[in-house]
């Protein structure tokens, strides 16, 4: 039987690593730090105490013509499983690779740094991706406690060669193209400075992470390119996105099933299909959505503006707790818009998504659609708490014969607040 003594100083030890950095030897996560070390570490500002893993050490090839994904995989692992402050770094310089994991856990005491200076190419040719949701995407983290991508560097997905294969617009059960970044299971982590151009499908993919941080991005693609969202996500909490640009052929934000406390803040969208919560009620037994924020956001020529949408299938989930406030708009075609039609116009079942406490305060500019709200709700679950505070839109599009600038609100329960245009729905 242990004795009184060992007990106590099993106790102590126990309670110091909870006080200094977890028995696992990880410092307890800083956001405010790692910001600063995420800056510091794009201009290669970093201390003595981390090692350097640089790709061209581990065989890359700058030449923008030799596959290099097994010398980008060499060097992750390594500085993955280094036992101490770890930096890998994709250096300036013309860089192609085909599919690549990189798969934690790491061993590192601090986030481990990726570098990202160089252009970083993704084989054009569709067969180098093997299909399927979980194992398309060009460029995968997994499974990673604490990490900073940071730098000046490009991803080019190449996605010009593929996007004639995409179907989801006539397949709603399709198989995505490959997303340019995938995040999953990854907690901790600060993405910052990069720029995605022309993904396959999606810029990021999140899913399954927590404390996710995205600042200063540029994520671009042409208008016309098919479900190319800038960042999808998916069965995550605490994700904040900031004073990034957002210009693509999809949702510039797209948040589905079990997103939870996301903050969007300052960032630009369009061309683009705006700020998107859903689709939801696609699965069954989905996650809800819940504190969701898109604050002092500027939206110019996309197809849609703060958009809701929910299948008419029989999935029942929540979305709640949604402030959409300070929008700029500059000719965007529909402009507030919940659709719980979305997907299947012709099915007789409504939707099973239960929409409430949504607020959307101070948001003005021009819209190109004659009906600049549009509310259209479940008939079995009627939305709920709907707020709309000072909106100010001014048609700005071609005339339209005797059609009046108006609202349009089907099975939504709305409260007004201040000035209003168009009209409220009576």
């Amino acid at each position: 039987m242990a004795s009184v003594a060992t007990i106590v100083r099993v106790s102590a030890i126990l309670l110091l690593c909870l006080a200094l950095q977890g028995c696992d030897g990880k410092v307890p996560f800083n956001a405010a730090e790692a910001l600063a070390k995420a800056r510091a570490a794009a201009v290669g500002n970093v201390g003595p105490d981390v090692k350097h893993f640089n790709v061209l050490d581990y065989g890359a090839k700058a030449d923008g013509k030799t596959d290099s994904s097994i010398n980008f995989i060499r060097a992750f692992k390594a500085a993955c499983n280094y036992n101490g402050n770890a930096m890998m770094v994709i250096p300036d310089g013309n860089f192609l690779i085909g599919p690549v994991i990189f798969s934690g856990p790491c061993f590192n005491p601090s986030p481990l740094i990726i570098q990202a200076n160089g252009m970083v190419k993704a084989q054009s040719d569709i067969s180098y991706y093997a299909g399927g949701a979980d194992d398309t995407d060009w460029i995968t983290f997994q499974s990673i406690d604490g990490l900073i991508l940071t730098g000046h560097g490009t991803f080019h997905g190449q996605g010009a060669e593929v996007w004639k294969y995409n179907n989801c617009g006539k397949k709603s059960n399709c198989v995505r193209l490959p997303a340019t970044l995938k995040f999953i299971k990854v907690n901790d982590a600060i993405i910052r400075g990069i720029t995605s151009i022309d993904p396959k499908g999606f810029h990021f993919f999140i899913s399954m992470s927590q404390n996710f941080r995205i600042f200063n991005i540029k994520l671009v693609a042409p208008a016309e390119s098919p479900n190319t969202d800038g960042i999808h996500m998916s069965k995550s909490n605490l994700v904040k996105i900031s004073k990034s640009i957002v210009a693509t052929g999809d949702d510039c934000v797209s948040m589905i099933q079990g997103s939870t406390n996301i903050s969007i803040k300052k960032v630009f969208c369009g061309p683009g299909h705006g700020f998107s919560i859903g689709s939801l009620g696609h699965y069954d037994a989905e996650a809800d959505v819940q504190g969701i924020v898109v604050k002092n956001c500027s939206l110019t020529d996309t197809d849609n503006g703060l958009r809701i949408k929910t299948y008419k299938k029989s999935s029942p989930s929540k979305a709640s707790g949604i402030i959409f406030r300070d929008i700029v708009m500059t000719r965007v075609k529909n402009p507030i818009i919940i659709d719980q039609e979305y997907g299947n116009r012709r099915s007789n079942e409504p939707s099973k998504v239960s929409i409430s406490d949504v607020f959307y305060t101070n948001i003005r500019g021009t819209t190109i659609s004659k009906v600049a709200v549009d509310l259209t709700c479940s008939s079995s679950n009627p939305c709920q708490g709907i707020h709309l505070n000072n909106v100010n839109l001014q048609y700005a599009g071609s005339p339209n014969g005797d059609l009046p600038f108006s609202s349009n609100c089907v099975n939504a329960k709305v409260a007004y607040i201040g000035a209003q245009s168009p009209l409220p729905c009576h």
